[in-house]
């Protein structure tokens, strides 16, 4: 089966590691993961500027290390993360922001990537949000 997930709440929230946990569990499986999108509160998981306490697990980096290890498609909403202050070299440059903290293997895109994940996966799993 092939998933598509999207994430929107912050790496410090239990959705967020459940939805960690369910994509392991899906590669685990056998299954596809066709795109990762982080949107809303969901793109702080990509910062490389959040500092997890030392008695907490670091789901960001989890996420990281997850994407790298399995060569997934991970896609932080622009909007989203422009109004989080989540940026690329790019958009660093672009609005003279001084601090670049969106570092590789995230990829900054607009919500049609999520739109076109949903068509292209068999499922869309949402975890986190309003």
């Amino acid at each position: 089966m092939k998933f598509a997930i999207a994430v929107f709440s912050p790496g410090h929230a239990p959705s967020s590691r459940r939805a960690l946990l369910f994509a392991q569990a899906a590669v685990a499986g056998g299954h596809e993961i066709v795109r990762l999108f982080f949107y809303q509160d969901g793109v702080h998981s990509a910062s490389a500027n959040i500092v997890t306490p030392q008695d907490e697990t670091d789901i960001a980096a989890q996420w990281r290390e997850f994407i790298n290890s399995h060569q997934l498609d991970a896609v932080v909403c622009i909007a989203a993360a422009l109004r989080r202050g989540v940026l690329d070299e790019a958009e660093a440059g672009r609005y003279q922001r001084p601090a670049v903290n969106l570092p590789a293997p995230w990829e900054l895109s607009g919500l049609g990537q999520l739109h076109e994940a949903a068509q292209t996966a068999d499922r869309l799993v949402c975890f986190g949000g309003d």
